[in-house]
């Protein structure tokens, strides 16, 4: 794992994930190679599902096609979306699924920052993409979430707590 992707991952631990309760329900969206699934799992949290694309998530499809994969609204108290909203709108799906008052974790690069973010991984100082940044934006307010926290890192990521 690169450098970078190492610090910011224990930074996102500190920041996000442990004021957690362990009793929440939880869903990863985009769980990549499962780092955070395996923290949750290893240090408590038992209400944890993921869901992707690719790889071995818990659930294996498109989040946008929640209704088909047998999840149900207001399901979760916590959904977890790092490095996925730049890649595809999810906001809607993240809605529907959160329960009154649920947290969506959001982290992303900062649309201004992106070209830093190409050198660093093209230096292997940073995770390489999976795909395009199709939705790349700045997300300090969204729509129907209120931000509960936002900051901006550098200006290359931009980390954010939502609730509904």
């Amino acid at each position: 794992m690169p450098l970078l992707s190492n610090i910011a991952r224990q930074k996102k631990i500190d920041f996000f994930i442990k004021p957690i309760p362990k009793n929440a329900a939880i869903l990863e969206v985009g769980c990549g190679n499962n780092w955070l699934g395996n923290y949750l799992l290893n240090n408590g949290w038992k209400n944890y599902i993921s869901i992707d694309l690719e790889g071995t998530p818990t659930i294996k499809g498109n989040i946008n096609s929640w209704k088909s994969l047998e999840l149900k609204p207001d399901q979760f108290d916590v959904i977890i979306a790092f490095e996925v909203v730049e890649h595809d709108d999810i906001w809607e799906a993240c809605y529907s699924l959160l329960k009154p008052e649920g947290n969506l974790l959001i982290t992303t690069p900062y649309p201004a920052g992106d070209w830093v973010l190409r050198i660093l991984e093209f230096l292997s100082l940073n995770q390489k993409r999976t795909s395009r940044h199709t939705h790349l934006q700045k997300i300090k307010k969204i729509k129907n979430f209120k931000t509960v926290n936002y900051k901006k890192i550098l200006s290359l990521s931009q980390w954010a707590i939502f609730k509904k």
